[in-house]
């Protein structure tokens, strides 16, 4: 098996896969960074999202081959405390119910601010429909997504 180096939350850091492993097992099994979850494997739910190059991706099909030179930021690497005004709002609406989704809820919100820091309605609804909830808190979703724009 090859070694990959990727950065990581800023981080370098060298592993060893096979090259069709995806980032999301390197990530959990391999650097026991388990906050992004493992939902579908088909890259549908949204469970896996991480950040490359600041751009929201499913780690579930994405292949550590294909990511070199790459940044990856998880959610642990959004913020070193939990005060990213993503992470912060996710808290003030207590949008989890499970949690099981949330990391990957608010990987996409975040890349999704970044790039339109003024969102409407219909924007966020648009951009957050990717990202499945199997509790149902889509309305506390939009909401924080709608308070963290206005907090950042």
């Amino acid at each position: 098996m090859p070694d990959y180096t990727l950065k990581i939350n800023g981080k370098t850091t060298t592993v060893t896969a096979d090259a069709d492993t995806p980032l999301l097992w390197v990530l959990r099994d391999e650097l026991d960074m388990v906050g992004t979850k493992f939902g579908c494997g088909i890259a549908q739910c949204g469970a896996c999202t991480v950040h490359l190059d600041n751009i929201a991706v499913r780690s579930c099909s994405l292949p550590i081959s294909t990511i070199l030179g790459e940044s990856i930021t998880t959610i642990e690497g959004l913020s070193e405390n939990g005060t990213h005004p993503v992470q912060e709002a996710w808290k003030e609406i207590d949008v989890p119910q499970c949690g099981y989704c949330q990391a990957g809820q608010m990987m996409t919100a975040s890349a999704f601010l970044k790039e339109n820091p003024n969102p409407t309605k219909e924007e966020i609804r648009e951009a957050m429909h990717g990202n499945i909830c199997r509790c149902a808190s889509y309305n506390r979703i939009e909401k924080a997504v709608e308070v963290a724009a206005k907090n950042s």
